[in-house]
């Protein structure tokens, strides 16, 4: 499986925590442990992540697993994560799923083992295009992009129709990256079907979890059918991408100055080199998916919980209304004064942070709190919906959805390090001030614009993926009636209720 992140003094493959962990057998586990097949009882292939949750209730802040004969140490105590974020002791792991990218991402942001020097390469080339001036710029893209949700979304108001958050979300995020990343137009609200790269990606990210769920001598055979079809998912997603390229470099540029352009022409500021074509492949990649597959479940999710919490939604709303006024659209500044709104954003991705868990291991022999030794390349995996409800940070209330909890004074009592949804450390999500902006401004537009009227019977299922996405869910949108004077009715269009863009473009689809 996953090829050890520290390059020398380590065996490959693999990490058993027994070769890590010294006393592994203080660290508890689940009681009823099956020969050869481990701590398999009541587990579920599709639902790992909720699983070990379920464990992490019953066994404490640190436990372990086993699965198939191989041990795995998780870690969700808030002293215990703590210590894993001293970026001199601990680095990030590529492991489990994360690993199991490498074939379609290989050393990309993401999916880079530490050693491999085109990580820094790449983040030192990218970095600027996530500084103000360029987040100012894509904020325009933005806009339209939503304009094309809420043209679709007006539609099933009017019919009375529910539409599909997860669905359409992920057509909305994969058209922002795409367009403001790559100057490209996936189409995807012009779709009856999600596009075959939304497809393509699903399948691979499904692949790298299932991965985990089988014995690895056993996997050639019983996930012979499955690596055929990832096979032919990384080759589709690899063709799509070089002609996003291909097409790019046939224009001679033109991307003025987006994340393409920095991939293709821009030198490293010291060493004056640049991203190979075979990198720039595998970082678009890591772009367009990371870059929307884990923002469309934040914004899914916090739909689901303004729409069970009118209270909730009504002071976001009172909110937009108030800080947006009678503008048209809201312009860059006017996104970061939702204050509340950023708040329902991070209460969702706390009990649902949708890259629900982080890998660290050690860089030298050392001792984790002060409590359980580890030697070099020693690795653990945090569980950071569990982090998110550990009750001597959040009180005994840490289920509850509560945006107040990240009002400033509460943020400012808590301790470092206990909201991680972006990881932590150098190897942070670079992206996480564009997913953020994004994710605002979205959620500021359907308030503004619509009232969220739930299905009653719906009951939060999540799905695993790598990601987290609610599954299911639906709901149905209706325009408002009550608005301040002046305000927009679209995402850029002032006028009566009802009243279509003069500018809009022709619809192909339904977009479901």
């Amino acid at each position: 499986m996953a090829e050890t992140t520290t390059p020398t003094g380590l065996p490959k493959g693999f990490r058993s925590a027994e070769q890590g962990w010294p006393e592994l057998h203080r660290i508890p586990r689940p009681p009823h442990r099956v020969p050869l097949l481990g701590d398999v009882l009541g587990s579920n292939r599709r639902t790992p992540l909720q699983d070990s949750m379920r464990h992490a209730r019953r066994l404490g802040p640190i436990f372990r697993r086993n699965a198939f004969g191989k041990e795995f140490v998780f870690v969700w105590g808030a002293d215990l994560v703590a210590d894993l974020a001293d970026e001199a002791r601990f680095a990030k792991h590529v492991g489990l799923g994360v690993a199991n990218l490498r074939p379609v991402a290989g050393d990309g942001l993401f999916t880079a083992y530490n050693h491999e020097p085109n990580w820094q390469l790449a983040h030192d080339v990218l970095a600027p295009g996530f500084n103000r001036e360029a987040m100012a710029r894509y904020h325009t893209m933005m806009l339209a992009v939503a304009e094309r949700l809420t043209d679709h979304w007006d539609r099933a108001a009017g019919a009375g129709r529910t539409v599909d958050v997860p669905g359409n979300m992920t057509r909305l995020t994969l058209e922002t990256i795409a367009r403001t990343g790559f100057g490209h137009d996936f189409g995807s609200f012009e779709r009856s079907r999600p596009h075959p790269f939304v497809t393509a990606m699903v399948g691979t990210l499904a692949y790298a979890q299932r991965q985990n769920s089988v014995p690895a001598p056993l996997a050639p055979l019983l996930l012979r059918g499955a690596s055929r079809r990832n096979a032919a998912d990384i080759v589709h997603l690899n063709r799509i991408v070089d002609d996003v390229v291909r097409a790019r470099r046939a224009a001679g540029g033109s991307g003025e100055g987006d994340l393409l352009d920095r991939m293709l022409d821009t030198a490293h500021p010291e060493s004056g080199e640049r991203l190979s074509p075979e990198n720039v492949r595998r970082q678009v990649i890591t772009f367009l998916i990371a870059g929307h597959e884990t923002t469309s479940g934040a914004l899914s999710f916090a739909l689901h919980h303004l729409s069970r919490h009118p209270d909730v939604a009504a002071r976001a709303r009172a909110e937009v209304d108030r800080v947006w006024g009678s503008a048209a659209a809201p312009d860059y500044e006017q996104v970061a004064r939702l204050r509340y709104v950023r708040r329902v954003l991070d209460e969702s991705l706390r009990l649902w942070p949708t890259a629900p868990a982080f890998a660290r291991e050690a860089r030298a022999d050392t001792v984790l709190a002060g409590e359980h030794p580890m030697r070099q390349g020693a690795w653990t995996l945090v569980l950071t919906p569990m982090l998110h409800r550990d009750p001597g940070v959040w009180g005994p209330d840490a289920e509850r959805f509560d945006p107040d909890r990240f009002d400033a004074p509460a943020v400012r009592s808590r301790p470092p390090h206990t909201f991680k949804p972006f990881g932590t450390g150098a190897r942070a999500c670079i992206g996480r001030q564009f997913a953020l902006h994004e994710a605002t401004l979205v959620l500021g537009l359907l308030l503004r614009r619509y009232e969220l009227r739930p299905d009653p019977d719906y009951r939060l299922r999540v799905t695993e993926r790598l990601t987290l996405m609610p599954e299911g869910l639906r709901l149905r949108p209706e325009r408002r009636t009550a608005r301040p004077s002046g305000a927009s009715n679209a995402a850029g269009t002032p006028g009566p209720a009802g009243a279509p863009s003069a500018h809009r473009r022709p619809v192909r689809g339904t977009g479901e």
